[in-house]
């Protein structure tokens, strides 16, 4: 029996892994296909994501292989628009490290983490596939396709939209598909050079983009061939054949030449939510949970970040902490895939406008909301508020800041923050090295070296993040967002709400 079985081993599925088997919790991962997914997918991370990345400290691995800042050159009607980096406006700053992610391909990404899964000494086991799940009180039992079974305390269904796990809960998958199809791929191509997104438009005709990577010869080809839809919103097979007579017939350079597919699919819409996240002790992440239009990015990101929500939280509970810990996770994810779902729809309508009128505004959005930054969990019963700072509140995500360490070395707060533990910042003279706990790690904020002084903010870059002026408290959760804020007398209260995350009885 293992502590949490993980069913599903794309990006949602690895990350839980890892976030689990880097806490000390037993973790199995399986997935039904025979081997890792070889396609390009999805091709986007967010700033928030590679923050979740630096926690794990693949950061450097992931950015050394995609693109940040990479030009979108749009053509309509063969006529140059636009050959601009639409990020351009965003840049690295103190509290934001990631202020754009990478284009990068979802086989690079995924890697990278199955690389860090295997550090931990776990491997997923391919070919494995679930058929049915029983719970009762002791825990869940799932049953494959070979005829064995798998008992856990938990399970963790990160196995897409067409979700076995989540069939065998009966949870409702609520939504709606569409007559929007899109044709996509994984080509190589000569006759354009590999630093652009290049985006052709006819509004009588369709839309096909290319878009290079970076550690491979591999372009993603999307295509929405108007002429080409059926009854029902049916699209030829896509074949390289069919793409390169798309590729002369939209761009209308025929010097474009594509080879070596190596993934072709049809992607039609589909926009759900599943009716619950959690049934007893089976829970569903990513695609399993809910499913995205592609405009905006944010489908694969907002399945990792589910992960980063709930594997802190199984550990805590497996540690002895607060099983209404658990409740949390759909409290806090629901409404951001919600929102998310919102976000990607009106991002679909709005590329689906500009095939109408010609009018380019790019596949992507970008800014806060592009990058995940802003999203908070404000309105969860995890954020308290007890001495409310100027410029964030419980339930916001933590900002970086640069300062020193009690030898003079520059250190950040990200590097305080990484790993699996809560952290508690103690500015001025707020009185928390009695906080410390097997999970709890203290650092205490002042503006000059001293003995009672773990991170030296000379240059006030953390107090201006957090808004604190004077003695203050605060509390940052395992995956990076504020948990409380207190006063520096409200040393009792804050050692409540620790003891929700923390237990010292032992696993």
């Amino acid at each position: 029996m293992t502590d949490v079985l993980v069913v599903g081993a794309g990006p949602t599925g690895v990350t839980l892994a890892i976030d689990l088997a880097r806490r000390g919790v037993p973790v199995c991962i399986i997935d039904r296909a025979p081997a890792p997914f070889a396609g390009s997918r999805g091709k986007g991370l967010t700033a928030r994501t590679l923050e979740a990345f630096d926690d794990f400290g693949i950061v450097g691995e992931i950015l050394a292989l995609g693109h940040r800042g990479l030009p979108h050159r749009v053509t309509v009607r063969g006529e140059v628009v636009s050959d601009a980096d639409p990020s351009a406006g965003l840049s690295d700053s103190a509290d934001r490290p990631y202020a754009v992610g990478p284009i990068i391909p979802q086989f690079h990404t995924e890697q990278v983490l199955r690389n860090c899964l295997a550090d931990h000494g776990i491997h997923v086991e391919y070919g494995a596939e679930v058929v049915a799940v029983e719970q009762d009180g002791g825990g869940v039992t799932a049953h494959l396709a070979d005829g064995t079974a798998i008992d856990s305390q938990y399970l963790v269904g990160c196995d897409g939209g067409g979700s076995a796990v989540r069939k065998a809960l009966g949870v409702g998958f609520d939504g709606q598909g569409g007559f929007q199809a899109m044709l996509i791929g994984d080509v190589e191509v000569t006759g354009l050079t590999p630093d652009r997104w290049y985006q052709w438009t006819d509004p009588d005709r369709g839309f096909l983009a290319l878009c290079p990577f970076r550690r491979t010869p591999v372009w993603q080809l999307q295509a929405v061939p108007f002429a080409d839809f059926g009854e029902g919103g049916t699209l030829p097979e896509p074949s390289l054949d069919y793409f390169q007579r798309l590729a002369d017939d939209l761009t209308g350079q025929p010097g474009i030449r594509l080879s070596n597919p190596t993934w072709m699919s049809t992607w039609r819409v589909n926009v759900r939510m599943a009716e619950r996240f959690r049934v007893g002790n089976v829970f569903l992440a990513g695609d399993a949970a809910h499913v995205h239009p592609p405009t905006g990015g944010l489908g694969m990101n907002t399945g990792i970040q589910d992960s980063y929500n709930l594997g802190w939280k199984l550990a805590a509970v497996l540690g002895g902490g607060d099983p209404a810990l658990l409740d949390t996770y759909e409290e806090e994810r629901r409404p951001i895939a919600a929102w998310t779902l919102g976000f990607s729809t009106d991002g679909l309508d709005r590329v689906t406008g500009d095939f109408a009128d010609g009018t380019p505004r790019g596949i992507a959005a970008h800014g806060a909301d592009r990058e995940q930054l802003g999203l908070d969990y404000r309105f969860g019963s995890l954020a308290t508020d007890l001495a409310r700072v100027s410029t964030v509140h419980a339930g916001d995500r933590a900002p970086d800041a640069p300062c020193r360490d009690p030898f003079g070395d520059p250190v950040r707060l990200f590097d305080v923050f990484r790993g699996p533990q809560v952290t508690v910042l103690g500015f001025g003279g707020a009185p928390v090295v009695s906080l410390a706990g097997r999970h709890v790690v203290i650092a205490r904020v002042g503006t000059a070296p001293g003995p009672d002084v773990d991170l030296v903010d000379d240059y006030g870059c953390a107090r201006a993040a957090y808004g604190v002026d004077g003695d203050a408290i605060v509390v940052v959760r395992p995956d990076g967002y504020i948990g409380m804020t207190a006063a520096a007398d409200q040393i009792e209260e804050v050692r409540a709400y620790l003891a929700r995350f923390d237990s010292p009885r032992p696993r």
